[in-house]
């Protein structure tokens, strides 16, 4: 029992935990990024009167930023196993993903600001900080994992990085059947026909 506990925490923590922690480190990087770069629109630090203090503006500017800050860790440490060969592909992807969380950001600050006349700093720090950022990071999160760095992408790791990372998935998968053929298995992924 003790034996198939371990082997499903441990499928658990490689299919989606890891990833999980990991995106939530490069997020709050990325986060700080966005509202530093927003607040210091909006406060007027790149001229007054100009479109980037204006709430689009300067959430259009630190969102961008913020998106390149991402990809850069994404990349190189979250999804390191299944970054592509065509980084171009993989960025231009990665931004695609990032204009979808931008504008879920952008339609929650429109809402408030615009529909719902809470007009002021915080209410614009509430609904593009807080509000748009849950939805737009849950929505981001399950495209980078499944899209743009999904196992089924073709242009991934090169070919012997591929069958040494096969090799170390079949010895998992022999480890983790004989622990699990010790008592009566437990299925983890569906009957193939």
């Amino acid at each position: 029992m003790i034996d198939r506990l371990r082997a499903l925490i441990g499928f658990v923590w490689d299919r989606v935990i890891r990833y999980v922690l990991k995106f939530g480190v490069v997020g709050l990087a990325g986060y700080v990024t966005d509202v530093g770069i927003f607040n210091f629109l909006r406060l007027g630090f790149a001229g007054e009167g100009h479109f980037l203090q204006q709430p689009i503006g300067a959430k259009i500017v630190s969102v961008a930023i913020a998106t390149l800050v991402t990809w850069f860790g994404n990349r190189y440490w979250t999804f390191r196993e299944h970054r592509r060969k065509n980084f171009v592909l993989e960025l231009f992807e990665f931004t695609v993903v990032g204009v979808g969380g931008l504008l879920i950001g952008l339609l929650c600050l429109w809402i408030s600001h615009y529909l719902l006349g809470f007009n002021n700093i915080v209410a614009d720090n509430i609904s593009a900080n807080v509000i748009g950022l849950i939805l737009g990071t849950a929505f981001r999160f399950l495209l980078y994992r499944y899209w743009v760095y999904g196992h089924h992408r073709k242009d991934g790791l090169t070919a012997v990085e591929h069958k040494t990372g096969a090799a170390t998935m079949a010895i998992f998968e022999d480890e983790s059947k004989a622990s699990l053929d010790a008592e009566a298995p437990i299925r983890l992924t569906e009957p193939r026909d």
